[in-house]
């Protein structure tokens, strides 16, 4: 397996587990502030890397060495991201949200066509298109109404998505910043996120074992392994592939819900389960062919 393929596979690894997130959040039973749980999270992501560096026998302060760009890059990404997705949800309905806010695949796809040494390419587009369209059937299945009473949060709602994928494809220019400094990112985020949490929030710790297992779940999955395999994943691997496969991630969400009795199935989950993966299929399909014409 080449680099390029082994980058993009551990990348995709990312949307796997950001499909977990709806189910493990619904373990918390939605109790837990958003920007509490977003310190919680992100605080079990640096604990999760402070453990790999302990491994190794340092306490990764080497990682603190970074470009201040590495620096804005990464905090901007995760805090920026998330605060915008947050204040949007409390500024205008939540269907509404996550659609204007999954355009980042999208804007990964073409963003990606104005690095160095890429172009841009008609069909990762159109498999991106399909794919968008496929998540928006699922997002609004319950219906949307787009009102310019909530403009603010259609707004933050955009802005989620250009911060997300212009820190996805901009983090491309920054492929020598080892993976490892995500945690120190995480850590800042998670201060940030605390000092949010304090100004705006009242604490509200989780219950009992089935609440806490969210949280670490969380934590551990689409908040710090997610990030770190994304973060090597957009760095090395095929971008715009990533970009269009990252529909999956609602799609999976949707599915572990009614594995779990949380959701039930319907016809808007075909449609949208076939749009995505044509979609997939098709930007996954294209970059195959251009790599067996290098060879």
């Amino acid at each position: 397996m080449s680099r390029l393929h082994r980058a993009t596979f551990i990348g995709s690894l990312s949307i796997v587990l950001w499909g977990a997130l709806a189910l493990l959040t619904k373990l918390t039973d939605g109790r837990i502030p958003a920007f509490q749980l977003m310190a919680m999270t992100f605080s079990v992501a640096f604990c999760l890397m402070a453990l790999r560096w302990l491994q190794q026998g340092h306490l990764g302060l080497r990682y603190l060495r970074q470009p201040p760009v590495a620096w804005i890059l990464g905090v901007g990404g995760y805090f920026g991201y998330h605060f915008c997705y947050f204040m949007a949800m409390s500024k205008a309905p939540a269907v509404e949200v996550s659609l204007l806010a999954y355009l980042w695949p999208l804007l990964i796809v073409l963003f990606a066509a104005l690095l160095p040494q890429e172009k841009f390419k008609v069909q990762h587009t159109i498999g991106a298109l399909i794919a968008l369209l496929g998540c928006w059937v699922l997002i609004s299945k319950d219906g949307a109404n787009f009102s310019s009473e909530y403009l603010y949060g259609y707004l933050l709602a955009l802005a989620c998505a250009f911060i997300w994928s212009t820190y996805s494809v901009a983090s491309r220019l920054l492929s020598a910043v080892p993976t490892d400094a995500v945690g120190w990112f995480c850590a800042v985020t998670a201060l940030l996120a605390t000092i949010c949490h304090l100004w705006w929030e009242q604490t509200i710790w989780p219950l009992d074992l089935r609440q806490w297992i969210g949280v670490l779940g969380l934590g551990l999955g689409p908040v710090g392994i997610a990030f770190f395999t994304w973060d090597y994943g957009v760095k090395h691997g095929n971008l715009q592939l990533l970009g269009t496969l990252a529909y999956a991630a609602p799609l999976i969400s949707i599915l572990l819900l009614v594995a779990a009795g949380e959701a039930e199935a319907s016809w808007e989950i075909a449609l949208a389960c076939i749009a995505i993966v044509s979609g997939s299929a098709l930007a996954g399909i294209t970059r195959k062919q251009n790599v067996s014409g290098k060879a």
